[in-house]
This record gives structure tokens, sequence and C-alpha cells, in this order.
């Protein structure tokens, strides 16, 4: 794994237990028939949560409707700011390209996520743009947080989706 941009010891007590509330939402999002991902923004020093989101994007019919893409959108209306640079982004998936990009025009600060994404991670799996030093931001990232809970969460949800449309399929 790259570890060229910024770093510091982690993962945090206090990651951890933020990656615990992003699981947590992320139910939230599997109880509403999304892909369960979740995601908020606190702020890095005083540890306070300014946004929380999990995926919305069936719900919305609407393809931005990532969770770490909602708690960026909302953590800058809550801020009054488009700058995160002293905030810390926590998801439960590794994100896509998409939400990388919001990432780093947004300047987040630090990001934290939990399972990697081999078909369409945009931080460590399939490109590396939040850190890419030919772009004008980088953070500090780290991936692999609560990893095991937050792919079985995936893997589960997709595992019962198989299972319910083999069912519906055979009725």
């Amino acid at each position: 794994m790259k570890q060229s941009g910024p770093q510091s010891e982690l993962p945090t007590a206090l990651d951890r237990a933020m990656m615990e509330h992003a699981i947590a939402l992320a139910d939230e999002s599997a109880r509403a028939g999304e892909v369960p991902v979740g995601a908020l923004v606190y702020d890095t020093h005083s540890g306070e949560i300014i946004a929380r989101a999990h995926n919305t994007r069936e719900m919305h019919r609407n393809p931005s409707g990532h969770a770490e893409f909602s708690a960026i959108l909302d953590a800058c209306d809550s801020i009054g700011d488009w700058r995160l640079n002293h905030c810390t982004l926590v998801v439960t998936l590794e994100p896509c390209p998409m939400c990388a990009g919001l990432i780093v025009n947004a300047r987040v600060g630090r990001i934290v996520f939990g399972a990697s994404d081999p078909k369409a991670g945009a931080v460590r799996s399939l490109f590396e743009l939040c850190d890419d030093d030919r772009l004008n931001h980088r953070c500090e990232i780290h991936g692999g947080v609560l990893e095991d809970q937050c792919s079985a969460q995936l893997s589960g949800f997709f595992r019962d989706l198989r299972a319910k449309n083999r069912a519906t399929k055979n009725e």
C-alpha cells in the first residue's frame, strides 16, 4: 500500500469509534434497500461530528447519492466553507473516483476507510487520487480500519440480495 502522503499513527481510538458510527449508518442504508455504506465527517481537532450520511442512490435515483459525497456536502453546509482540511472523513468503503475527486476538491485533511474496493476504489485499490503528487491537495489516508466488519457487512448484503433475487425468480 502506498504511503507517500502525509501520515500519522493510526487508527486512533477515535477513528475506530467513528468507524463504528459509520457502520451503524451503513446499517441504515441496508434497511433502506441501499448498498450498505455509511460515512461521517468530524473535526479532527475537537472530535465533533459535523455531518453523517448513508447511501441514497436508489432512494433518490441519483448517481451522486454516495454516503461520503453526501457527508462532505453536508459538512460544507454545516461549517459554511468548502474547505475541510481540518476534518476527517470516515467511510466504510474505499471511495470511488467521483468521491475521491470531491475529497480532493473539498481539501479533506484525512480519510479513514474500512473495506477496500478492488473494482472501483480510487484511494488505493485502482487509483491513488487522494495523495497524487500531481494534484494540488493531498490527504492523509488510513485504510483497513475495522475492515473485517465493513467487508462482512457488504458481503452479507449482497449475499442476501442474491438469495432474494433467486427466490423471486423461482416464484
